[in-house]
């Protein structure tokens, strides 16, 4: 009895951090569920909807109340997302695919991040720039972008430069879903090499089963089952980029030390490890997936308010070059890995 009345003392304290969140919970919340409707309803990338809906939305900065729940949408909610993509994978599905298209995604990634890398060099970018785009197009668009982000220093140049990332890599993607397919009947690829080709270049997840579904069911397996085995990629490399970072200034604290691997990152791949178990029935994995979109689209709305499009249009051509590049980069060089494994007889069929 005792400790119920000490609880029940302490409950004003317990129910404070919810109360100071709230309202900007509540706002990234219905920006999330607007931005559903519209893509429901009227089409297109719900994360982008989230994404110019938050934008418009930025003047609520203003208010003090809103700004605690927007921080939490942005960083917890955010890992808290990417955690949850490790249900959706099995170790199973992995060793599916062979060890001949395991290396060609596997080399298409290292390849197009150190490319970002390279581009951001060139072009004066901070090399915070090239791991996002490079990431982003490599791994899982808008999901990989903000998992990146939330282990790089937080700067106000970083922030503007991953929501123009998000933008960027979710209208590529929207155009790679409608324009791959037919590429790739003119290119007469067997229907494991087309899947292969799908699932190994198009950014976005939603976008990668769309591209497959346009050309067939074998199609839209295998390139679902291969963007799978890259959003598992995105663990080892969100972990080495929170290593390589861990002592920056903006990250390091005295008081509270960083983690050599960041928490979220240990939830996904404990998911995985659980999923490929079999402990998950397909329903607890649907709703996992559903829940992680959610999260997700929070996250994006919540990076929009705090940001403007004066800032955006601050960062000018050169990122948007860098994203195309990297588009066609990977499309370049996991084709070119596939034929080339073809021509020393490894079809994987």
């Amino acid at each position: 009895m005792s400790n119920v009345v000490s609880l029940l003392a302490r409950w004003p304290l317990l129910w404070l951090p919810l109360r100071l969140r709230l309202p900007g919970v509540l706002t990234c919340a219905v920006i999330g569920m607007s931005a559903s409707f519209l893509s429901e309803h009227y089409g297109g990338p719900r994360l982008l909807f989230a994404l110019l809906i938050g934008l418009s939305f930025h003047f609520v900065m203003e208010q003090p109340a809103i700004r605690p729940g927007i921080e939490f949408c942005g960083k917890t909610l955010l890992r808290l997302g990417v955690a949850l993509l490790g249900m959706r994978i099995t170790l199973n599905q992995v060793t599916g695919l062979g060890w001949h298209t395991a290396l060609i995604v596997a080399l298409g990634l290292v390849a197009t991040i150190g490319l970002g890398c390279v581009l951001a060099r060139w072009m004066k970018q901070p090399m915070t720039h090239g791991l996002l785009s490079g990431g982003a197009v490599a791994i899982c668009g808008a999901s990989a972008a903000m998992a990146i982000s939330a282990v790089l220093p937080q700067s106000r140049a970083n922030e503007r430069f991953t929501l123009l990332t998000v933008v960027g890599v979710t209208l590529l993607s929207t155009m790679t879903m409608v324009f791959y397919p037919w590429l790739l009947v003119w290119l007469d690829l067997s229907p494991r090499e087309a899947g292969t080709v799908l699932g190994g270049t198009i950014h976005d997840v939603a976008q990668v089963v769309g591209a497959g579904a346009l050309m067939g069911e074998e199609q839209r397996d295998v390139a679902t089952v291969v963007k799978l085995f890259r959003v598992m990629l995105l663990m080892p490399v969100v972990l080495l980029v929170a290593i390589a970072y861990r002592n920056h200034p903006h990250i390091r604290s005295e008081t509270k030390p960083v983690p050599l691997v960041p928490g979220f990152l240990l939830g996904f791949v404990v998911l995985v490890l659980l999923g490929s178990l079999g402990i998950f029935s397909s329903a607890q994995v649907s709703r996992a997936s559903e829940c992680s979109s959610a999260l997700l689209v929070m996250a994006i709305a919540a990076a929009g308010v705090k940001t403007t499009f004066a800032d955006l249009l601050k960062l000018g051509w050169r990122p948007v070059s860098m994203l195309l590049i990297e588009t066609l980069f990977i499309a370049l060089t996991v084709t070119g890995l596939l034929q080339a494994m073809k021509l020393f007889g490894y079809t994987g069929d």
